[in-house]
């Protein structure tokens, strides 16, 4: 793929053979932003685990300390006092078996749904559309809950759900370009120590191959995984 003057003028800032501290990488994740807005910034974590394993499947939840600057729409489904508790809470939109008819219908207006565990039953049905776009309720993400008003603030405020892909990679995003360098680090530190202890039982050998972080558009930079870790202890 043939890259623009932009990205090759940034990547020239960027040492390929070098293994970046999380503060300097911070740092320079935010001057090789090469477009004109607001830029996400992703994590990419490649592990040495076999994916198709149920025993070393990799995922979980996290609160990032900063957030990840994205607006995040919250679709709920509850019924009776805890929808009223949803409403409070700050959900965009509540309700049970009319929420499940307008998903039905070809409604998707949200990013996260979190479902009180009564409504599972209703919600079950729509496992097709919303599974395939990896917006399917679940206990092990922490999105099927009676307590509402916690996991709402928590998906709001910047809570992000970790997961390896067939390939054994994660992606997370852990911010955007226009965010102080060392949140982007505090971010980032964050996630490796929870990726580290959500190490699976069958993982053997080197759990963490590589570390890289890239705004949207930009060049990768990779990150000294013992120096993140040795941070998070800090």
């Amino acid at each position: 793929m043939a890259h623009g003057k932009k990205y090759l003028e940034a990547a020239k800032l960027v040492d390929r053979d070098r293994l970046y501290p999380p503060d300097e990488a911070a740092e320079l994740v935010k001057q090789t932003t090469t477009v004109n807005f607001d830029a996400s910034i992703e994590a990419h974590v490649r592990l040495g685990i076999d994916p198709r394993h149920a025993d070393q499947m990799v995922r979980g939840t996290i609160v990032l300390p900063h957030g990840t600057g994205k607006v995040v729409r919250v679709a709920v489904f509850a019924q009776g006092d805890k929808a009223q508790e949803a409403l409070r809470a700050g959900a965009d939109e509540v309700g049970a078996e009319d929420l499940v008819k307008r998903i039905e219908a070809g409604w998707l207006e949200f990013d996260i749904a979190l479902a009180t565990p009564d409504t599972m039953g209703m919600v079950g049905r729509l496992g097709k559309i919303l599974g395939r776009r990896g917006l399917m309720p679940n206990p092990k993400a922490g999105t099927i809950t009676f307590d509402l008003d916690r996991a709402i603030r928590e998906v709001k405020g910047g809570r992000v759900e970790f997961k390896v892909d067939k390939a054994g990679i994660v992606h997370v995003p852990v911010g955007k370009s226009s965010f102080e360098a060392s949140a982007i680090a505090a971010n980032l530190v964050t996630l490796v120590d929870a990726i580290n202890r959500a190490k699976p039982s069958g993982s053997k050998g080197q759990y963490f191959r590589s570390l890289a972080i890239a705004s949207t558009m930009g060049p990768g930079i990779r990150i000294d995984v013992p120096a993140a870790l040795a941070a998070a202890a800090a």
